[in-house]
């Protein structure tokens, strides 16, 4: 981009070597990008501030300003270990464009392991972040805390990631995120934590394809475009839908697996707590598959069969949001030869279906429901 000064390529390899560092690692304020800082470890030594990064793509440091409103583009941190020292965070990319995170293990950091605030697109691939260095089943593990990835921007990417500690593996405050391989083990959701948060009322515009989530689960609050599929949800860890402004709009939760402890945990919940949703639309949970759960859905398939003129089929069991059918759709069909009997679908409330005949004939009910968009002309 014009401003930012092209630095030709250049390598700061490591050499193999550790580093006790005091201070954050920063490039000039002026900026500069077509960089690679590579190969090595750093470790923040004892008297390094809590609130700093150790390294640190942010224009705060020495020298005249970049005239650019992005000033590092095209930096690339890679083939590094990074610990913190349980003395702040590991990485912080502010304001940048186009920065590569490939292959770096950081931990013991005490605010986020990785930052990106504002700018665009920082790829953040094949990483190992934690906390406290641990393969699960830490007897600490409910004193977690921190953030091992905080994308407070647009635009960017997190690939084939392993969280193993921290309170929240991903808080996505930003619109336009993807999320891909992301095993999270960070804190169990009994515990108090959180797999992936999103924190975006409103515009969430986040797609969460292929992760697995293990023993800790997503936030959503007020969901708006946000797509979670072909991702494994071990230990009864759920989606939650939290309320904020009462609005979940364009939400397709499809072709996951769920496994729990038979313990009658929902795969889908709804926090209420501050207001009902009243705004649904274009809402879709379905095709997921379930074991040692309770599954919840938005589309749903009954039947009910007997002998009479009337047949009723409650969807309280598996419909997501209470006392709300958008469509239905039946088939009756008598037992017996040569019956026709005229029927209609009579009531549609309580996320009950009925229907009714003119007469007693013995007969199945099979009926469709969805509680997503209608389309009415």
């Amino acid at each position: 981009m014009q401003g930012i000064p092209d630095l030709g390529g250049a390598e700061i390899h490591l050499e193999g070597g550790s580093y006790m560092i005091s201070r954050p690692l920063q490039l000039p304020a002026s900026g500069g990008g077509n960089l690679v800082i590579s190969g090595g470890s750093l470790r923040a030594s004892d008297n390094f501030a809590t609130d700093r990064y150790l390294i640190e793509l942010s224009a705060t440091g020495e020298g005249d300003k970049s005239s650019s409103p992005f000033p590092y583009e095209d930096i690339t941190l890679r083939d590094l270990m990074l610990d913190s020292n349980y003395r702040g965070g590991g990485i912080s990319v502010i304001e940048s464009l186009r920065t590569s995170i490939d292959n770096c293990y950081i931990s013991h950091f005490t605010t986020d392991g990785i930052l990106v605030r504002g700018g665009h697109e920082t790829y953040i691939r094949n990483c190992f972040l934690g906390q406290h260095i641990t393969a699960g089943s830490d007897p600490n593990e409910k004193d977690f805390s921190g953030t091992a990835i905080n994308l407070r921007g647009n635009d960017n990417a997190v690939t084939d990631v392993v969280i193993f500690s921290g309170a929240v593996g991903v808080m996505v405050s930003g619109q336009a995120n993807t999320l891909s391989g992301v095993h999270c083990y960070n804190k169990a959701t009994g515990w108090g934590g959180t797999g992936i948060y999103l924190r975006l009322p409103g515009l969430t515009q986040t797609r969460i394809v292929n992760c697995y989530m293990d023993y800790t689960g997503i936030v959503a609050e007020d969901p708006v475009q946000l797509h979670i599929s072909s991702s494994f949800f071990l230990g009864d860890a759920f989606i939650l839908f939290k309320s904020i402004n009462g609005i979940v709009r364009g939400v397709n939760v499809v072709d996951n697996m769920f496994s729990g402890g038979d313990k009658g945990v929902d795969i889908v919940q709804l926090d209420q707590s501050k207001g009902p949703f009243t705004t649904i639309d274009q809402v879709v949970i379905d095709r997921n598959n379930v074991q040692g759960m309770t599954l919840r859905a938005t589309v749903a398939r009954g039947l009910s069969q007997g002998n009479g003129s009337s047949w009723t089929v409650d969807f309280n069991p598996i419909l997501l949001f209470p006392n709300l059918i958008k469509h239905a759709q039946y088939t009756l069909s008598p037992s017996t030869t040569g019956t026709f009997p005229n029927h209609a679908l009579r009531n549609v409330s309580g996320n009950r279906v009925t229907v009714e005949s003119d007469v007693a004939v013995p007969a199945t009910v099979y009926v469709t429901v969805d509680q997503g968009t209608v389309i009415t002309s």
